[in-house]
């Protein structure tokens, strides 16, 4: 089955083709970073313009690269949630239009089940059943994976994401958005032995995960570390950075562990933009080859949004037989465990 994805949940617009035989045929992604690092975060409203006037162009070039001819696909897949409600209703419209007009089925997919099986695009996909991490700008979750749809949340943020918590110890440090590259490129550079952060919430049971303490025990910091003129020095930012991203890897890496041991499962896959970020990829290879298990990530292109994982999720789904009705449903929250498993 020849699948088109359509991804505009947030602030990238992601179009894809993946062939259920052949893998992923095309993929073309239009990042939105650059027009909202002007105001230090997503702005909702023109992140839906900006989809409107990308989707179409983006759309026309990946069926050129994949020499196909616009409707030379079997199913549209479009994420239906969770995400920002404008956003979605591009994207959504958008697929369900297309399928329509071309006379194919079209199925909702949820964003987290794309993020989720994105490491299966990969030449080395790894088998259920699995521990999920999906660590994203609006999300942290452990999930207990034994297939698709069966999904069992062990753990998550009771407060800010682990991404969410980058951005905002970024703008603290006035390292700009998006936060995440900027506090990794900054902590290279830094000593992370210089400060010591705490780590939420792994001094008691359960795989839950808290980080606006973190947020402001490094605002503390900073401000410790100012001189008479409000200003810190290039190193002092780069060693704060450093000790903040350790004390998240090192978070995440303890709840990780507790997760496959808690399990049994021998297999821990990561998901979201965060696991992109190479001292957590270096962190967790670490625990997993204590533990006797194997670790799985999509490429670094696949770990922010992205087409190909809706084009992927989806096809899953619609191989399956399930399809979407006429109706254009998008739920900008919506529960993973929720879904029905194939």
């Amino acid at each position: 089955m020849r699948v088109l994805g359509i991804e505009t949940s947030c602030d990238e617009t992601g179009v894809a083709i993946y062939d259920s035989d052949k893998g992923l045929l095309a993929d073309a992604l239009f990042s939105q970073v650059k027009m909202h690092a002007e105001y230090g975060g997503v702005v909702p409203e023109l992140a839906s313009r900006d989809h409107v006037l990308k989707l179409l162009p983006l759309l026309k070039q990946v069926f050129q690269q994949a020499g196909l001819k616009p409707g030379e696909v079997d199913a549209v897949a479009y994420t239906s949630g969770p995400g920002l409600i404008g956003a979605l209703m591009v994207g959504a419209s958008t697929g369900r239009a297309l399928a329509l007009a071309w006379g194919v089925p079209a199925i909702g997919v949820h964003h987290m089940e794309g993020h989720l099986l994105a490491p299966m695009l990969e030449a080395e996909p790894p088998e259920f059943p699995f521990v999920a991490l999906l660590v994203s700008g609006g999300h942290t979750q452990l999930v207990k994976v034994q297939g698709i749809g069966a999904y069992e949340l062990l753990g998550e943020s009771l407060d800010d994401a682990a991404g969410e918590a980058f951005d905002k110890a970024a703008k603290m440090l006035g390292l700009g958005y998006p936060g995440g590259p900027a506090m990794a490129a900054h902590a290279l550079k830094g000593d992370r032995q210089r400060f010591t952060f705490p780590r939420p919430m792994t001094d008691r049971p359960g795989m839950d995960f808290s980080f606006s303490g973190l947020k402001t025990f490094t605002l503390n910091t900073a401000n410790a570390q100012r001189d008479a003129e409000g200003q810190i020095d290039a190193q002092t930012i780069c060693d704060i950075a450093a000790a903040f991203e350790e004390a998240v890897v090192d978070t995440l890496a303890i709840k990780c562990k507790r997760a496959l041991q808690h399990t049994g499962f021998k297999r821990l896959i990561i998901a979201g933009g965060v696991s992109a970020n190479r001292r957590l990829r270096e962190r967790l290879q670490v625990m997993v080859d204590k533990e006797r298990a194997q670790l799985f990530y999509a490429r670094p292109e696949f770990c922010t949004d992205n087409g190909a994982m809706i084009a992927l999720a989806g096809c899953q789904r619609l191989v399956a037989g399930q399809r979407s009705d006429l109706s254009i449903q998008c739920k900008p929250r919506w529960p993973l465990s929720s879904l029905d498993s194939i």
